[in-house]
Parts: structure tokens; sequence; C-alpha cells
């Protein structure tokens, strides 16, 4: 198993709507899928150390829905959406909406890629409705906030093994 890879996820724009998120991860691929697919391992990472996770919800199928809500201090904050493509292991499309911005809802592809030494490449491709929206993803912090849920997912994904 390669070592760790902490705090390497590389966030890109590669159009005015999108935001490309590329992370290495010491596990292979059915472990990674693991973690991000199954409930009580999401509730794991998902926090970032930042929040206290107190809904999860998978309904993994095409046409499910998923609910993330998380909790700082007083204030609690949901992410919400639809699987429209599920490849097993390899690739999940999603929409994505931030309750406070109904409106708002990206498209995410995520693709995981197993290498030959066990490692897995993750991408995710924010695709928004407006460049805009896209904005207001980046300048919302959303990178420190995700290096440190990937170490934890990473985690998560290892301890599997």
């Amino acid at each position: 198993m390669a070592t760790a890879t902490s705090g390497t996820a590389k966030v890109t724009l590669p159009a005015d709507d999108q935001i490309l998120i590329e992370r290495e991860f010491a596990a292979p691929a059915g472990l990674v899928w693991r973690a991000v697919t199954e409930p009580e391992l999401v509730r794991r990472w998902w926090h970032a150390n930042c929040s206290e996770m107190v809904v999860c919800e998978i309904d993994l199928r095409p046409g499910g829905k998923w609910r993330y809500v998380g909790r700082m201090g007083p204030e609690e904050f949901a992410f919400y959406g639809e699987f429209l493509e599920i490849v097993p292991h390899e690739k999940i499309v999603q929409t994505e909406t931030f309750a406070p911005f109904p409106d708002d809802a990206s498209t995410n592809t995520m693709t995981l890629t197993e290498r030959e030494d066990g490692t897995t490449l993750l991408r995710t491709l924010v695709q928004h409705q407006t460049p805009q929206a896209r904005d207001m993803h980046i300048n919302s912090g959303m990178e420190t906030g995700m290096q440190t849920a990937f170490d934890l997912l990473e985690q998560v994904a290892i301890s599997l093994a």
C-alpha cells in the first residue's frame, strides 16, 4: 500500500462554470467507494473535523436521493441531491444543492481510477449552472475543509483493508 497523501487534493478551474478536484488515495478503488457511499463511513470523514454530521442519508441508485446535514455550534447546514448515474466502484453522477441556494444546484461527476500500485485517483468535476455560482463555491472556503475531509476519507478507506 502506498504512503498516505495528506493535503494533496488539487483544485483547478477548467471552465468558468466548472471546478475539477483531483486526489490520489492510498487505498484501492473498492475501499474508497465504500467510504464515499456507506452512510456509517461517510459520517467518519465528511465533517472535516469542524462540524458534527447530524444527518447522512444515501439512497445509492439512479433516482435515489442523498442528504447531509452538519452542525457547527447552533447553526445547521444542509446539502442534498439526486443520484443520476451509478457505476459501482467507478463513477457517480449526482446533483448537489447547498440548502440556502436551492436554485444553484451543480452536477458532480466523480470517477475512481485504481492504479496498478493499489492507489486510487478520485476526480470530481463540479458543473455549476453559472460562473457566479462556481465563484461563490470556490470563495466559500471549500478547499480548506475539503483537504481535511479527504485526509479523513483516506484514513477511513485504509482502515477498511
